[in-house]
């Protein structure tokens, strides 16, 4: 099926002890105050400028830090599939509504949807 999907994100993601301190380094490194998120207290966002995608900080409820992409589309469905047809594999659903998946090394990346209309040429692939 015809949808649209990009890159959307970079996320760190840290366990609640090294949080804030993984947090001021990385406002201090980008030069950008990364505010809360208020529908996700435990994420912090800025897109820096010319960046052209997000910049994540997530605070891990366990396991290890680490690093993880996402992809945002407008038809989860259909680009998961397109994913699992590259050798991506799935996770977990979240509670949240979105894939956490695994690709062909085993690393972690993250699939969400956004509304229809969202994307558009100058912003998203168009899979046919």
């Amino acid at each position: 099926m015809a949808h649209r999907s990009r890159l959307h994100a970079v996320s760190i993601d840290v366990p609640p002890d090294v949080h804030d301190r993984e947090l001021a380094f990385w406002q201090g490194a980008v030069g950008r105050e990364m505010p809360r998120l208020s529908a996700f207290p435990d994420f912090h966002r800025t897109t820096p400028p010319g960046a052209g995608i997000s910049f994540i900080m997530q605070r891990l409820g366990e396991g290890a830090p680490g690093v993880h992409v996402d992809i945002h589309t407008d038809d989860l469905d259909a680009e998961v599939a397109r994913l699992e047809g590259l050798g991506a594999v799935r996770e977990t659903f979240t509670d949240n509504g979105w894939w956490i998946m695994r690709d062909p090394a085993g690393l972690r990346f993250c699939v969400l949807e956004d509304p229809p209309g969202t994307f558009g040429d100058d912003d998203s692939t168009l899979w046919e």
